[in-house]
């Protein structure tokens, strides 16, 4: 039973993990914090030992090493090797990265050094007949396969950033590598659940708050594994197949985008790829104000869903494909977008691109961020109109129609660009999504739909084109418009809100003031406050929401309000109040050592310019 084999190396490394760290807290073999490490506490080392026991061992057992050498013993010319005999290759490629992270742990040494060992070890796996086969030319096969093998390898290093981060995010990638060859090859199938069940066996002690490390003699067996894995799917797919260019990329996104992210970003900062530091995909959610436990899980959830989405294009038609991959794709891209915008790196990092020489093109591109709009209104424009078609017709009626949709796509694309142009979308700000744009989403969403309707019948005559289609599309078309310029403002919103500091406070007042109180906190960081939520004498607005924040209760339950809560002060959000309502909060907050503040909203009569002012003076602590 092959089950047995994910048992047997979940119970090697559930065992032998606690013994590892026991030694290593013995011999000093730990991690301390540096500046340049996530971590802030003293944590034990080596993790990567019990990775490796725990799958090398089983591996070992199942491993015919006489049928790996048979081509030497025969002076035979080199064969490509079946499926079967992966495990001598995967013994050997885990071993030798194994032993060079070990010594990389034991004495630092020199990142090229590393990097030529996993160029020899992915050698050695091409040499034995593992590749892909996109290109149709062998030695562009070999080496697009020695760049993923050695890419990943690297990426999982990279990804081990945080507490449980990379063997949770391996132990999913090994999950759905184990669905995705269950069928065609069962052997790798098998390798596949050995490396889930030593991860599993780790991941009980590497979680947060980790109490071992795994270090490169772990993370890179990860990647290297389930890089070496990923090739095997392709003796399943026919060469046409999106699947066999779309699978192992969803399923190593997390990997992939954050190894992309980091290299990107730390390039246009000046800093070296190469170089460690906090600014990975996990520590900028930190810097979202998730947790750590939370940022890891999210992760996790992401890679969930690439892998789920990788197992289900496998086994459905190409048509069909693009309707999961897109999707995907863009809320993946969507998701660097956002991050990429958060501040890791000091103001004077940023300041090394003045000496660069691509940095005007650069600097015109990051200032001219409508151009991200068009390019990404060009993808959205072509997925809603081929889901339209998707949605219309069934798997036996699409392809009839396919030849359709490509001839009238160039036509419905210009017709939507020049109705988005005449109707005003790019004039709108990124990230102030109001109701008014989305009355303008709504005219240029009907416009396109109209003007792509009137070029059809002007070009084909309307003939074989369904009513039904440039509806769907209408629709599509609304939709992704309104979700991606509102997730920019969502966005924004929840970093504002996750990553505030300050005092913590009630607002009393759940009304206009109430409102432009919440987004003067939030937008203005000199306040140093953090809103909690709203008190409000109105009964009938208890447990609503105004900004995001609740209404938690009235003036009555402030003494319950403020203890749950660990409330530091009170702000009112209006001018106006009885006197002896202000008295009662006046000495409310004097007893109970809260501060007391007072928002308004004025005119300078000079120049009749509004301005919207804090008042900091009133405060009634003492």
């Amino acid at each position: 039973m092959p089950f047995k084999f994910l048992i047997i190396s979940f119970l090697l490394s559930v065992s032998l993990t606690p013994v590892v760290r026991k030694i290593a807290i013995r011999y000093g073999w730990v991690s301390r914090p540096s500046e340049d490490r996530w971590h802030r506490n003293t944590v034990a080392n080596f993790g990567g030992i019990a990775i490796y026991l725990g799958l090398s061992l089983p591996l070992m057992y199942l491993a015919d090493f006489s049928t790996f050498m048979r081509p030497f013993i025969a002076d035979a010319p080199q064969q490509l090797v079946s499926i079967s005999a992966i495990a001598p290759v995967m013994w050997i490629g885990i071993t030798i990265l194994f032993i060079l992270g070990a010594v990389d742990d034991f004495i630092q040494i020199k990142p090229q050094t590393k990097f030529v060992g996993q160029i020899l070890v992915a050698s050695m796996v091409t040499f034995f007949g593992l590749r892909f086969h996109w290109f149709g030319s062998p030695i562009l096969d070999i080496l697009i396969t020695l760049f993923w093998i050695v890419g990943l390898t690297n990426a999982y290093n990279l990804l081990d950033n945080m507490d449980g981060l990379c063997a949770g995010t391996g132990l999913i990638v090994a999950g759905c590598l184990a669905l995705l060859l269950s069928g065609p090859c069962p052997e790798a199938a098998i390798i596949a659940l050995m490396v889930a069940g030593s991860l599993t066996g780790f991941l009980m002690y590497n979680f947060n708050p980790a109490s071992i490390f795994m270090g490169d003699c772990g993370s890179m067996v990860i990647g290297f594994s389930v890089s070496v894995l990923s090739l095997c799917f392709f003796d399943s797919k026919p060469v046409n197949s999106v699947a066999f260019y779309a699978v192992p990329v969803l399923l190593h996104a997390v990997a992939i985008f954050d190894t992309s992210l980091v290299t990107i970003i730390r390039t246009l900062s000046g800093r070296k790829a190469s170089t460690g530091g906090k600014d990975h995909t996990s520590h900028r959610l930190v810097l979202m104000g998730f947790s750590e436990k939370q940022a890891v899980i999210y992760l996790y959830a992401i890679s969930c869903i690439s892998g789920i989405a990788a197992v289900f294009i496998s086994r459905t038609d190409t048509l069909t494909s693009p309707v999961v991959i897109i999707p995907v794709a863009f809320s993946i891209l969507l998701m660097g977008i956002y991050l990429a915008q958060l501040r890791v790196y000091p103001e004077k990092e940023f300041g090394l691109l003045r000496d660069r020489p691509y940095t005007p093109i650069l600097a015109n591109l990051m200032y001219k961020r409508q151009l991200a709009l068009v390019v990404l209104d060009f993808c959205l424009i072509t997925f809603s109109y081929y889901f339209a078609y998707r949605l219309r017709f069934d798997a036996t009626e699409f392809p009839k129609y396919f030849n359709i949709f490509l001839k009238s796509l160039p036509a419905v694309i210009a017709c939507k660009f020049a109705a988005y142009y005449v109707t005003g979308i790019y004039r709108g700000m990124m990230g102030r999504v109001s109701s008014t744009d989305l009355f303008v989403y709504l005219k240029a969403s009907t416009l396109g739909a109209i003007l792509s309707v009137a070029a059809v019948t002007y070009f084909f005559r309307f003939q074989d084109f369904s009513k039904g289609i440039f509806i769907i599309d209408w629709l599509l078309t609304m939709f992704l418009l309104t979700g991606t310029r509102g997730s920019f403002r969502l966005f924004s919103e929840s970093v504002q809100r996750r990553s505030k500091n300050g005092h913590r406070v009630l607002i009393y007042g759940a009304g206009r003031g109430g409102e432009l109180l919440v987004r003067e906190i939030l937008n203005n960081g000199n306040l140093a406050l953090k809103p909690i939520g709203f008190i409000d004498d109105d009964r009938l607005k208890q447990k609503k929401k105004l900004q995001g924040l609740t209404v938690l209760g009235t003036f009555g339950d402030l003494n319950r309000i403020v203890e749950t809560h660990s409330v530091e002060g009170l702000v009112l959000s209006f001018t106006r109040s009885n006197e002896a309502r202000m008295e009662e909060l006046k000495k409310y907050c004097k007893d109970n050592n809260l501060f007391l503040k007072q928002f308004a909203i004025g005119f300078d009569d000079v120049d009749l310019r509004e301005e919207i002012t804090f008042i900091p003076d009133k405060d009634y602590k003492n």
